[in-house]
């Protein structure tokens, strides 16, 4: 790590994470190298159970801004990305470049909630880039990366909702059938979803 420089992990804040092309190159120079930076970005995500609040993938360089891995390092979190990916491309396009990434990543710590919008809004700014976290906010799209927003967060609410309630109509189902051998008291039949 270069002089001076501290990292302050696991601290329960949000980070904003900005790494790049080697020797600021513009790599992702096809819709087939966005793609697979995107499903790595999903792969991590799930990995490292963190939270992605946005993201955008630029020509020479990505901007995330992330929760923190619940149970390991960010900066582990962060060379799984790097090194998944250029793996991956590796094996897919044996003609690419060898080095894909610059060393090492910039990373801030998101302090406040002012902070937080703001680093936001700068990674929604650039509607005009289809691989980034734009059409989640703009137009409310489901992508390949799930991102943690306020719709994601009352979704999410609402399937545990449902899920309870469906429990509930499982076991009432289940306790009618036996009493019942079968028949619905009230003659209705419900089928829980989840």
């Amino acid at each position: 790590m270069p002089r001076g420089l501290r990292r302050l992990q696991e601290s329960g804040e949000s980070h904003f994470v900005t790494f790049s092309c080697y020797h600021r190159q513009p790599y992702f120079a096809s819709s087939e190298v966005f793609d697979l930076f995107v499903h790595c970005l999903e792969d991590m995500r799930r990995r490292f159970e963190l939270w992605v609040y946005g993201y955008v993938v630029m020509p020479e360089h990505v901007h995330l801004l992330l929760s923190e891995p619940p149970h390991s390092k960010l900066a582990d979190a962060i060379h799984y990305l790097k090194l998944s990916f250029a793996k991956r491309l590796r094996s897919r396009y044996p003609e690419h470049p060898g080095t894909f990434w610059q060393k090492r990543y910039y990373d801030r710590n998101v302090r406040d909630y002012r902070e937080f919008t703001v680093k936001l809004r700068y990674i929604q700014s650039p509607e005009e880039w289809h691989w980034s976290s734009y059409r989640h906010y703009a137009l409310r799209e489901t992508g390949i990366v799930e991102i943690e927003s306020e719709w994601t967060a009352r979704d999410r609410e609402h399937k545990a909702r449902e899920g309870q309630r469906g429990y509930s109509f499982a076991q009432v189902s289940a306790q009618n059938r036996g009493a019942n051998l079968g028949h619905q008291a009230n003659g209705s039949r419900r089928v829980a979803t989840t």
